[in-house]
């Protein structure tokens, strides 16, 4: 008896699904799939707080391929809204590993490539389509996408979704869909837009929280060091990478994709060897990418540097370690990157660098994880180089800003600089000093 309480048998669910479980390796439901599967089997509407890596994916997919069990007509009945095309791919494997005893016919729709291929998937009829909304939306308003016959409605990771401005094309659609259908919403972070959302999108929720709003996973140790500058970073980040053993597979997040390319080449040049380390950035096409990540959760690359763009599809259960490379500015990608480790039950590290300029939003982070992320002491051998004038000008500047969002009256230490050493001169000693040129010039002549 305990064993099936403890088990999916206890969610009622057909053969095909609990064979495909098995044959998955999972025994045991997490906590968000033990609260969110009988609700969503219910009809409930679901908002559910969770983080990546806590089992959010089977928790409404499971419901929903319960729910329309086998292959009917030629449009979807289950639409799956996700923010980026890595984690769409990612949620359609998950279905076709969990659908994998039945009929039913799951299209994944985003952007990257050409949609000829996608088009021709879905004129051969879809029961479940998984999407990014931008390409969702173009291919409804060319009618290649037909959306009257849905029951189900899921938006994963909509703090992302909102982050990303894809917004607008969210509304739009619930505009244009049935309005008699189930909404699941879910979301690492339950920030005050995705609250708003929330009232105008789902009818009297149930809500499911495993953990608190934000917070770090259990499994992930936490650390921060302090740097000067760019390339003392980069000085440490070679150092760590030279301890191959400890640092197994390591997954690298730059703010920028002009970083990504810079970091992905020094390393390239210095450290790793060209076949055990890749690069994905949003200007890497999507074939590109697709073997990159699949290189990497196989085992056979060692160290992946990524963007933001990467963090809410990297579903690899034994990555050893998260380096922030750059500190993020939206501060609950924090935690999305850091969920890329500590996954499964795996034990993992994510490493933080920061400068001067970065304090500010350490900070800001450290509230929205309510703990403060533990510093540590830079490697003796670590060689820590000179800031370039020009970089710390730059962060000095970047502090003013920072500054002056927290007080308008600020002025900064540039504006007080200047009114220090170069005081205004006075109008009758400015014309003193015109005249005396004028007949200096005369003279001269």
């Amino acid at each position: 008896m305990q064993e099936t309480l403890n088990s999916f048998e206890q969610f009622k669910l057909n053969r095909q699904l609990l064979n495909a479980i098995e044959d998955a390796g999972y025994t045991q439901p997490t906590p968000v799939q033990e609260q969110a599967i009988p609700m969503a089997m219910a009809g409930h509407d679901v908002l559910g707080i969770a983080q990546t890596g806590t089992g959010k994916t089977a928790a409404y997919v499971l419901p929903i391929l319960m729910k329309i069990k086998y292959a009917q007509g030629q449009h979807a009945r289950a639409l799956i809204l996700a923010p980026t095309r890595e984690l769409v791919m990612q949620i359609a494997g998950s279905i076709n590993q969990l659908s994998k005893y039945t009929d039913l016919r799951t299209v994944a729709l985003y952007g990257g490539l050409g949609p000829k291929s996608q088009i021709e998937a879905i004129h051969q009829g879809v029961d479940i389509i998984v999407a990014t909304p931008g390409r969702l939306m173009d291919l409804y308003l060319k009618e290649d996408v037909i959306l009257k016959q849905l029951t189900t409605l899921v938006l994963d990771e909509a703090d992302k979704m909102m982050d990303m401005g894809f917004m607008p094309q969210i509304r739009r659609l619930l505009e244009v869909l049935p309005r008699k259908r189930q909404n699941l919403l879910f979301s690492a972070t339950f920030a005050d837009k995705v609250e708003r959302l929330s009232y105008e999108f789902l009818e009297f929720p149930t809500r499911v929280e495993v953990t608190q709003q934000a917070t770090t996973a259990e499994m992930v140790e936490q650390v921060l060091y302090e740097l000067p500058n760019f390339r003392t970073k980069v000085n440490l980040l070679t150092l760590l990478l030279e301890d191959t053993e400890v640092f197994r597979r390591v997954l690298i997040f730059t703010r920028s994709r002009e970083v990504a390319g810079n970091v992905y080449k020094y390393l390239l040049r210095k450290v790793v060897p060209e076949e055990e380390i890749r690069v994905i950035h949003a200007n890497k096409g999507q074939n590109t990418r697709t073997n990159a990540m699949d290189a990497f959760r196989e085992g056979s690359v060692r160290v992946m540097v990524a963007t933001d763009v990467a963090s809410r599809g990297i579903d690899v259960t034994e990555v050893s370690h998260v380096i922030n490379f750059d500190v993020p500015l939206i501060y609950e990608d924090y935690v999305h990157r850091i969920g890329r480790t500590g996954r499964a039950n795996h034990v993992g590290q994510a490493i933080t660098f920061m400068t001067m300029a970065d304090e500010y939003h350490i900070r800001k982070i450290e509230k929205i994880i309510r703990m403060e992320i533990p510093r540590t002491d830079l490697p003796e051998e670590l060689e820590i180089l000179p800031t370039p004038k020009e970089e710390q000008q730059e962060m000095l500047r970047e502090i003013d800003n920072q500054r002056r969002r927290e007080d308008p009256t600020f002025l900064g230490a540039f504006h007080e600089k200047k009114k220090t050493f170069r005081p205004p001169v006075k109008s009758s000693v400015k014309a003193q000093h015109s005249k005396r040129n004028s007949s200096g010039r005369s003279k001269r002549r």
